[in-house]
């Protein structure tokens, strides 16, 4: 028989792991901090080991059985060769698998059929699949993409506070409100800025749906800009999966449908499971043969 099974959902904002037998029943599950391995690969790599050992001990099984588990997972960053060559030989794990996150959510919530899902989160990342080719779109990280994203949304709503601030655009309730947190020192602004990782400018996205809510010119704008991105990224996706469904994951999903076009509103379906039950699926198809014992 196969050893047990580990599924890895590891974004920037949190890591979930599953434990699983043979057959892909889980067993247990458990979550820790961040795990993006291109822009903390030693914090992910402790956050994995965390989340994987206290699944184990969930499910009333001995944390140390990691070691014979196989395991596959879906990780933020994990498009930077180098950051993947790393981690791979530093997991805890018998046998290892490192996808995206993206990967394992398409399979949580669409199964082996066609369609595509949006992930915004802290990024954001864009995967389409028709037949057996995936396609990946965006999801290259805070620095150079991740547009959508909360990260992004955060960044962009400090960015305008200093505008507002400095008089080149006029000040909104949310421009107000983010200077006010910093005692309206612009140096405190910068210095957490040059300090600051994607999942803290992430804290800042809730607060910019808030005020578009109300109305906030500038939230709405930022917004609006950031729903064009996915819009245009979304016709991209239409193009390979002959407008099929796209379902939205991540925590700004719920948000984001009333800022996005029609056309794609229309191809909106809810997800069938989490990223969870996909990447035990993903490690149950990769590490489990016909009879249950190990590939």
């Amino acid at each position: 028989m196969c050893d047990y099974l580990i599924g890895i959902d590891g974004g920037g904002t949190s890591c979930r792991a599953a434990v699983a037998d043979a057959t892909g029943r889980i067993l247990g599950v458990a979550k820790s901090g961040s795990a993006n391995i291109m822009t903390a690969p030693d914090t992910a790599l402790a956050n994995i080991a965390k989340a994987s050992r206290a699944a184990f001990f969930n499910a009333g099984l001995d944390p140390e059985l990691i070691s014979s588990a196989s395991a596959f997972l879906g990780l933020a960053g994990n498009n930077a060769a180098e950051t993947v060559a790393y981690v791979e030989p530093r997991l805890p794990f018998a046998r290892s698998i490192i996808e995206s996150d993206g990967l394992v959510a398409l399979q949580g919530a669409l199964g082996d059929g066609d369609g595509a899902v949006a992930i915004l989160g802290t990024g954001s990342i864009f995967i389409a699949r028709c037949g057996t080719d995936i396609h990946y779109i965006g999801g290259y990280g805070f620095h150079v993409g991740d547009f959508g994203s909360g990260a992004k949304l955060g960044q962009r709503a400090l960015e305008e506070a200093l505008l507002a601030h400095d008089g080149i655009i006029p000040m909104s309730p949310l421009t107000e409100s983010v200077m006010a947190e910093f005692d309206h020192q612009p140096p405190r602004l910068v210095a957490f800025s040059n300090k600051a990782k994607p999942v803290d400018y992430g804290r800042f996205a809730p607060r910019v749906f808030e005020f578009a809510a109300a109305g906030d010119r500038t939230a709405l704008r930022i917004i609006r800009d950031a729903g064009d991105q996915i819009d245009a990224a979304l016709d991209r996706v239409a193009e390979i999966t002959n407008g099929g469904r796209v379902s939205l994951l991540g925590g700004l999903a719920p948000l984001y449908p009333p800022y996005l076009a029609p056309r794609h509103r229309n191809r909106l379906v809810e997800a069938q499971a989490d990223a969870l039950t996909g990447a035990i699926a993903l490690a149950k198809a990769a590490f489990v043969d016909s009879s249950g014992g190990t590939r």
